[in-house]
Order: C-alpha cells, then sequence, then structure tokens
C-alpha cells in the first residue's frame, strides 16, 4: 500500500522536529522515497509554514545550531577519530530506530568514535554481510538491532552474531533467554508496562472491551502482543480482547500461509472489528498504521474518540494526525544513549575493568493527547461475566508463553 502525501508530510515533520535540522538525502533514504519527492514535499511543508528550507536540508521553525550546509549526514565518513569506527545496523525504514540512532550518536561521538551507519535490507539475515563488512573494514565495536521478523530469523543470526568478536550491543532486542546472544548487553523498553500504561488508562476511562490491532513482524511486535494477552487477562474488568494484524503486510512472512501456501491478507476492518465484539477502545502499533486505520474509521462513520478511544504504541508521528493520537512512547533516544554508554564502557574500559553483562531496560511514558475519552455510562460493557480473549484469522499467536495464555482462534461467545 503506498503511503499516503500527508502521512508521508507528518513523518518528515515529526523527523525535523526530534532532531532540529535533516538533510534531504537523509530523509530519502528513510522514507524510502526518491530526493526529488522528498523536496518536493518539504517545499510544500515550508509553503505552509510548518518547517524552513536550507541547502538540501529541513530544519525546524525556530531551531538554532549550526547553519544548514554544516548539518552531518551520519552516512557520510568523516576524518578518522581517535577511538576508531564503531558500526550500528539498523533495519532500512524504521522510524523508531533511527530515533534511537540518533540518541545513540553523540554519545559515541563525545567519546571520540566515529560512526559508520549501515541499513540493513528487508530480507532474512540482510544484517550480515553489513556487519562483516564493517569488520573488515576496521570496526572496533557494534551497536544493533537486526530486524528479527519472525523466530526463526532471530535463531539464525545467533551464531554468527555471538562470534564476532568485537565488543556488542543489542538496542531493543530481547535475545531467548540460554542462546548464544543472552550474554550480550542489552539496552531496551519495556514493552509490558507500555501496554499496562495502555490497556490501565483505558480501563480508567471505562472501556471494557479493548481490541489491539498490531503489527507481528518484529521482537517488539511480539513482545506488545503477548503483553497485552497477559494483561487483558489479569485485569477483571476487561471482558473482551480481540487481537489482529493492524496491515496486510503486518505478519512476519506477507503473502505466506502455512506451509508455504500463498496467503492473500486483506486490509483489516477495524470498524467491523469493532461492531462485532463491541469494543468501545482500541491499541493499534504501530504508529502509521495507527493513523491509517483512525483514517479509515472516520471515513466509516466512527468517531475517534466519541465511539471508539484509540491509543496508539510507539509514539513517532502519532501526535500529527488530524485527531492527535494518545500513545504509549518508548524512550527511543534514551534507549540509544543507554546503548552507546554500555558499549562505549566496553570499547574503553576492557573486558575485567567493564564487569559484568549489563541489561538496561528504560520505562515507556503515556502521551495523552485528543484520541481517548471517558466512555458514557451506558456504553459501559456487559460485565465480568462475559470475558473472552479472541484471536481472530489474521492474528498470529504470541510467541513467548503468558500466565493465562490466550490460544487463537477461540469462538466468540455472542
Amino acid at each position: 500500500m503506498r503511503e499516503p502525501v500527508e502521512l508521508r508530510r507528518q513523518r518528515i515533520l515529526a523527523a525535523v522536529e526530534s532532531r532540529g535540522a535533516v538533510k534531504v538525502t537523509v530523509l530519502a533514504a528513510e522514507l524510502e522515497v526518491s530526493v526529488v519527492t522528498v523536496r518536493r514535499d518539504v517545499e510544500e511543508l515550508a509553503r505552509a509554514g510548518r518547517l524552513r528550507r536550507g541547502h538540501g536540508t529541513a530544519r525546524a521553525l525556530g531551531a538554532a545550531g549550526p547553519r544548514p550546509e554544516a548539518v552531518p549526514d551520519p552516512r557520510t565518513p568523516g576524518p578518522p577519530a581517535e577511538g576508531g569506527v564503531v558500526a550500528l545496523v539498523v533495519p532500512e525504514r524504521h522510524s523508531y530506530l533511527y530515533e534511537a540512532v540518533h540518541g545513540a550518536r553523540p554519545v559515541l561521538e563525545a567519546a571520540g568514535f566515529q560512526i559508520a551507519l549501515h541499513i540493513a535490507p528487508k530480507v532474512p539475515g540482510g544484517e550480515r554481510p553489513l556487519v562483516e563488512q564493517a569488520l573488515e573494514s576496521g570496526a572496533r565495536g557494534l551497536l544493533i538491532a537486526p530486524r528479527w521478523r519472525g523466530a526463526a530469523d532471530e535463531e539464525a543470526d545467533y551464531g554468527w552474531l555471538a562470534a564476532t568478536e568485537v565488543p556488542t550491543v543489542l538496542m531493543e532486542r530481547r535475545p531467548r533467554p540460554g542462546s548464544a546472544l543472552h550474554a550480550l548487553d542489552v539496552a531496551c523498553s519495556d514493552h509490558w508496562y507500555g501496554v499496562h500504561l495502555a490497556v490501565d488508562h483505558l480501563v480508567g476511562l471505562g472501556h471494557r472491551r479493548i481490541v489491539l490491532a498490531a503489527r507481528d513482524d518484529s521482537p517488539t511486535a511480539r513482545s506488545v502482543r503477548a503483553a497485552f494477552a497477559e494483561i487483558a487477562a489479569a485485569r477483571p474488568e476487561v471482558t473482551r480482547w480481540p487481537v489482529a494484524l493492524s496491515a496486510p503486510d503486518a505478519g512476519p512472512a506477507p503473502g505466506e500461509g502455512p506451509g508455504g501456501a500463498p496467503r492473500d491478507r486483506a486490509p483489516l476492518d477495524l470498524a467491523a472489528l469493532l461492531r462485532e465484539h463491541g469494543a468501545t477502545a482500541a491499541v493499534l502499533h504501530g504508529d502509521v498504521d495507527a493513523l491509517m486505520l483512525v483514517q479509515a474509521l472516520a471515513e466509516q462513520g466512527v468517531r475517534v474518540p466519541q465511539e471508539c478511544s484509540v491509543v496508539a504504541y510507539d509514539d513517532v508521528v502519532a501526535a500529527l494526525g488530524s485527531t492527535p493520537l494518545t500513545a504509549v512512547s518508548p524512550p527511543k533516544a534514551a534507549v540509544g544513549r543507554a546503548a552507546a554508554e554500555l558499549l562505549v564502557r566496553r570499547l574503553t574500559l576492557g573486558p575485567e575493568e567493564a564487569g559484568p553483562v549489563r541489561r538496561i531496560e528504560l520505562l515507556p511514558e503515556l502521551k495523552v493527547r485528543g484520541s481517548t475519552q471517558r466512555l458514557a455510562a451506558e456504553d459501559a460493557g456487559t460485565g465480568t461475566g462475559d470475558r473472552a480473549g479472541e484471536g481472530l484469522s489474521d492474528a498470529v499467536p504470541a510467541p513467548a508463553p503468558v500466565p493465562a495464555p490466550i490460544p487463537a482462534p477461540i469462538p466468540v461467545q455472542k
């Protein structure tokens, strides 16, 4: 599905506002569109008074700092750094993790390291040749967030990634307990707590039937899905919690069904899902899918938040919708900073002085905006006697066991 122009421009604004200034070439690479397309978007946004144009650069309104032509491109090698080169590897078109990269950058540069940023393509094992290339070029350390669309992709990377022989830190990734990567330093968000914030907020507003429309193509997505099933099952106030894929391409293997058979995933009809289960609220992961689903609700006459309260998960562009979305905001830049600090510690102190392996987990925040409101008393659920967690035809079961497992599908009791 081609991304709507306005949504792409909202993502440009989000990047510019979070960083102060961004080169057009960097935006084009992150959004996977041509430089000409981004330049045209920047011109229109500047004409509307939403940002400022520079020489090949988009700047936030009132942003201070270096002249536009002095804004560095993180992909462009600079002069040799005193501490050597550190490789950063992240998936392509992943604005969430790009924010983490921008958090890591000042820590590494302040410690005297030069950054070599590598963007991994959307293919299984796409990170490996980039890492091998970086190590052959002399990289002293590795900060990496593998894509890991499914458990098989993750397992396939364990062996070679554990054998890199340079200090390595995982960013926003938790390796399987007991795996070859269990002894790596890790910095990540506590996504269980993020989902807890979303559900607790909606329950506090009186909502009893809550839909989760989530991705299932990354470790973060799988953490969100598993946490939602566990938390909803443990809350007696929540009487139904159906789960569905948020978009046709949101699963671990688009276009493939069981046994490799072709599988054509239709776009989610969120309005129909809400009607089917009498749901009055939804948690939507991630931001782009959330904005598009809210647009689809409006087209079908479902008003947000009057008829459906919505909480987005990621908070990259959630605030920029026509209805600003209440969102769980993982500390993306702070995770990048923490991961970089772990790597600098390993590189500068050595294995003995650096001490034991560390796992840093940072708590997300809930940013309340205009997409949630208290449920009217006459609309509030049907009571605790109607509890049921439902898996839907496109739902992928949570990969990790939870205290109250919710198999999919479960017939819905009408």
